[in-house]
């Protein structure tokens, strides 16, 4: 049985990159980043959502199918490698290939010792232009998790599950003291100027939202970039990756336009501090909390 100290500082690395059209070169460049992150002292390691490949829900294509591979194919095994060989923990997005025809948006908790903590498969899944991923993703069937690792436990969401309180809040009572979002958000460029500002904070002001609400940290890791789509204006990833604690104080943040690894340090002493300080799990009311199951109430008082 694997053993864990919820209580042992360690420093938390999210990666922010560009990614390029060949595979190869992208796990490549993933793995070149991860090993600066080692360098400079990280311990646990998160990379951007689906980081193999640029971002192909732009576009219906039947063809891009063949960027998925089975949970236990090469950036799998590739990083399985690296986390032994390095004693480092890292979630590893990827696409996929659970049977013909069924897809996942899924991610990997990969532990400091080489072994799989536990598999994430992303339950929120969007459908809007050029984020087309209900054409690509079956919705996740495994649950909001919390995984031990030697660092201690961590809960992967990806991307759209950033907007939701219910998973947040599920991972944190599962006992989660970071969640990590591995992420691909970006401007449409014709809509940037009139409304890039405000989805942007919309975006760190939730999340933000989700450690002061849980008193956890959270670390979202962003694409950064722009990603042409043939007959379409493309997407501009805005980066601004970010760590913030408990409190929801940002810790670091990335530029909207450069490759970056961002540092901080998981502290589980000053999340007890906060947590007592707010009890927000300690005045829950479990007991009228009924309707939240539902999709909408209708009829309301």
């Amino acid at each position: 049985m694997k053993t864990q100290d919820t209580n042992k500082k360690y420093t938390l690395a999210i990666i922010q990159m560009a990614m390029e059209s060949d595979v190869d070169t992208n796990i490549g460049r993933a793995l070149e980043w991860a090993e600066k992150a080692v360098r400079q002292g990280a311990q646990v390691i998160c990379l951007p959502e689906l980081f193999a490949s640029r971002y192909f829900c732009q576009k219906e294509n039947v063809e891009r199918f063949d960027l998925a591979e089975p949970s236990d194919g090469a950036v799998a095994e590739r990083f399985l490698e690296f986390s032994k060989t390095h004693a480092v923990v890292m979630v590893v997005p990827f696409f996929e290939r659970r049977a013909a025809g069924l897809y996942h948006n899924s991610a990997w908790v990969l532990d400091a010792d080489g072994s799989r903590a536990g598999l994430y498969r992303k339950m929120h899944i969007p459908d809007d232009p050029a984020y087309y991923e209900k054409y690509y993703f079956a919705p996740g069937d495994l649950g909001f998790k919390s995984f031990r690792t030697q660092y201690g436990p961590i809960a992967p969401l990806i991307c759209w599950d950033q907007w939701y309180p219910e998973a947040a809040r599920l991972a944190a009572l599962q006992g989660a003291q970071t969640l990590l979002y591995p992420t691909a958000i970006g401007w449409h460029p014709h809509e940037k100027d009139q409304y890039g500002q405000a989805q942007y904070d919309a975006w760190q002001t939730v999340q933000r939202g989700h450690a002061i609400a849980n008193g956890v940290y959270v670390g979202a890791a962003n694409r950064v970039g722009y990603e042409p789509e043939e007959h379409q204006a493309g997407i501009q990833f805005w980066g601004a990756s970010f760590i913030c604690d408990p409190q929801g104080v940002v810790l670091a943040r990335a530029s909207h336009d450069n490759e970056e690894i961002l540092l901080a340090e998981i502290d589980p002493d000053h999340l007890e501090t906060i947590r007592r300080n707010w009890p927000f799990l300690r005045d829950r009311r479990v007991d009228a909390y009924a309707g939240i199951q539902q999709r909408f109430l209708d009829g309301g008082e």
